[in-house]
């Protein structure tokens, strides 16, 4: 009986004679993805920058009504904006890649149920992703390295490890560890590519249940961080004069001054708290 799991060059050898040397070309040209940059592109960064430029002028002007300071402290505020954005955007980078190893392992999994080798079965899922993701895709760039490092003697078993090494994934690399440890030894491959998909499920079912949870938490959040800065502005601009000792006295620039740290510190622990990890 063949050993569905044995995913070495020598059990494809025959599939191997089918391929084409042009594909096998353009796979050898392939550059693994790095999690590690940012997927923002220079204009990513200018609109995070004239996001946070704006919203901070804005918040500096109702605290202080100092033109210059306003001007110029925006500056720092966008720069912020725009060095953390490259980490929102890692992060979701990678969310959305576990959606696509789930979808992948989805596609496996159907593939071989139908007798298909690990091997044969990562074809068939590539061929299906297309269908959802572009060809620049992140999973489909994983599949092009994995595939081409395999018709180059390399077992499955490490193109996925490193796969695991570079995104971090927790799914990834259980699901790497779990394979290479049975490559060759287990016909259950068909059963365990199962298991990891639903455990995947599961876990995705449960952060959705929290998020939604969370979701009116946050909003009230934010209104309450919101809330402040618009009765500010509102009693400083049509309060005839009621507020101008917050702009024009030591005692009121210091206040302000409370006032606008607390607003901070309330803002970077209300997107603390927000995040729940399973």
């Amino acid at each position: 009986m063949k050993n569905m799991f044995d995913a070495s060059p020598s059990t494809e050898e025959a599939a191997g004679k089918n391929r084409v040397d042009s594909e096998s070309t353009s796979y050898s040209e392939i550059k693994p993805p790095d999690y590690n940059k940012s997927p923002n592109t220079a204009f990513d960064y200018f609109i995070n920058f004239v996001i946070g430029y704006v919203l901070g002028a804005l918040v500096l002007y109702v605290f202080y009504r100092i033109p210059v300071l306003t001007i110029i402290g925006g500056i720092p505020v966008g720069a912020v904006v725009s060095f953390a954005s490259q980490f929102s955007s890692k992060a979701k980078r990678l969310t959305n890649l576990r959606v696509q190893f789930y979808d992948m392992l989805e596609s496996m999994a159907v593939s071989m149920r139908a007798g298909n080798p690990p091997y044969r079965a990562l074809e068939r899922a590539k061929s299906e992703l297309l269908l959802v993701y572009p060809e620049d895709s992140d999973i489909v760039t994983e599949i092009n390295v994995i595939l081409a490092r395999f018709q180059n003697s390399i077992p499955l078993s490490v193109g996925f490890t490193d796969f695991a090494q570079r995104c971090g994934l927790e799914d990834v690399v259980s699901f790497a560890s779990v394979y290479a440890t049975i490559e060759g030894k287990s016909s259950k491959a068909n059963e365990i590519i199962q298991d990891t998909q639903q455990i995947i499920a599961d876990k995705m079912e449960i952060e959705m249940e929290i998020d939604s949870m969370m979701m009116s938490a946050r909003n009230e959040a934010n209104t309450m961080l919101v809330m402040p800065i618009l009765i500010l502005a509102i009693i400083g601009f049509a309060g005839s004069g009621f507020m101008d000792s917050l702009f024009t006295t030591l005692v009121g620039r210091v206040v302000a001054t409370v006032g606008l740290i607390v607003f901070i510190a309330c803002f970077i622990m209300t997107q603390i708290f927000s995040k729940i990890k399973v």
